[in-house]
């Protein structure tokens, strides 16, 4: 598989040929009904991955809007991060499809860095509220 930097669309891509240019609306793909149990390994990949400024899970954090697995194992996460100047903003998204990647099952990810709407600390889990004292 050929890994493509994420490019300033704000998506990252991994597929076996190089991407050609899709204007941004093509890139969501169509759902299909799914893949239900690779949706599951694929949040518990997510969950895996934390914030490194702040130590929760993207998750828990709220940073993930959306995920979508179809039957063909595509995989869309739709992401933002806690603000347009955080330091990561180049590459947790990378991180975050170069790891999905990895789960079995997986033909292709599509990683979209969206900032409308905006990340607030309502959007994270009452767990992640409990682990950093905010409950």
């Amino acid at each position: 598989m050929m890994r493509t930097p994420q490019t300033d669309t704000g998506l990252a891509d991994v597929t076996s040929d190089p991407p050609a240019a899709a204007p941004r609306a093509a890139v969501r793909p169509q759902p299909d009904g799914g893949n239900p149990a690779l949706e599951r390994e694929v949040v518990e990949a997510l969950k895996t991955v934390r914030d490194p400024e702040i130590p929760v899970n993207l998750v828990d954090l709220g940073l993930i809007y959306e995920v979508m697995v179809r039957q063909d194992g595509l995989v869309y996460v739709e992401m933002t991060l806690t603000t347009p100047a955080c330091p990561v903003a180049t590459s947790l998204p990378g991180q975050v499809q170069h790891l999905i990647s990895l789960v079995p099952g997986v033909s292709v990810v599509l990683v979209e860095l969206v900032w409308d709407p905006p990340w607030t600390r309502d959007r994270m889990s009452e767990e992640a509220r409990l682990e950093l004292g905010l409950l």
